[in-house]
């Protein structure tokens, strides 16, 4: 039975870390101190699949206006089976995160599931700007 929760003491932080720093596009590298620092002031989401954490998500946001959606993956003998879906629709009706004004999140193989929750493009990328320190971007 899958169990969406965002209590950060059922969190399997050693998990969370070797995905995202060996197995992730994104954040291939990073140190276990940012990883627990990034939790720590996140509302973080753990999907597991009876007691073993089987996904992870954070959403950084101000709770009034806006939230932005990071480090969102399903380890990959669960992949296909809903659980993205699940996780997506979890986030979307935390009851700390209603009525928020806008939604962001970066993806370069998602777009189908986002599209799903009704995320689309930048409506005015020119009106974007961006620092981009450390960040790994494959296509440079």
């Amino acid at each position: 039975m899958v169990l969406i929760s965002t209590d950060n003491t059922k969190l399997d932080i050693h998990l969370i870390h070797e995905y995202l720093s060996r197995e992730s596009y994104w954040a291939k590298g990073r140190d276990i101190d940012i990883v627990k620092r990034s939790i720590d002031n996140s509302l973080c989401f753990g999907v597991y699949d009876d007691s073993r954490q089987i996904g992870f998500a954070r959403v950084v946001t101000d709770y009034a206006v806006f939230a932005w959606i990071m480090d969102v993956f399903i380890l990959k003998d669960y992949r296909n089976k809903g659980f993205g879906k699940k996780l997506m629709k979890a986030i979307m009706t935390h009851k700390k995160l209603q009525n928020l004004q806008r939604w962001g999140l970066g993806t370069d193989d998602a777009h189908g599931l986002y599209k799903q929750f009704g995320f689309t493009p930048l409506r005015k990328p020119q009106n974007m700007m961006e620092i981009s320190k450390g960040v790994i971007d494959r296509n440079e």
